[in-house]
């Protein structure tokens, strides 16, 4: 049986794949000493419809190459936010509005973060 991604890696691989389908403002949440759901959030945003499916697609396919697969996926049809639940790792691929609209970042404000690319420098607290 092949071993699971740890948490912190499959938070860094999702931000990558979003990154590659051209995700704009990738952050990724640290949840571990905040919330008993989830390790880490991935947040990111697609410009529309086609856009966000084009990055859950991305996502789901290149995590399928590594034995990863979502146990639940909302919002993908619709399309103005939708959400992959790996588990230790939520994503949520946003719209620009519906991102402003639920403002996760500043519901887990407390929570460290870093973004794509920077993840050797988290900072904490606020963006």
């Amino acid at each position: 049986m092949k071993a699971r991604i740890p948490p912190r890696e499959l938070a860094e691989c999702i931000a990558a794949l979003a990154v590659d389908r051209k995700a704009a403002d990738v952050v990724i949440l640290d949840l571990r000493e905040i919330s008993s759901v989830t390790d880490y959030f991935v947040i990111c945003t697609g410009r529309s419809d086609v856009h966000v499916r084009a990055i859950v697609e991305r996502i789901e396919t290149g995590l399928a190459e590594r034995a990863e697969h979502p146990s639940a996926r909302e919002g993908v049809a619709h399309g103005a936010w939708a959400l992959l639940d790996y588990g230790d790792v939520v994503t949520h691929v946003f719209q620009p509005d519906t991102r402003a609209f639920y403002d996760l970042e500043r519901l887990w404000s407390q929570a460290p973060r870093w973004t794509s690319g920077s993840s050797s420098a988290i900072e904490a607290g606020h963006p």
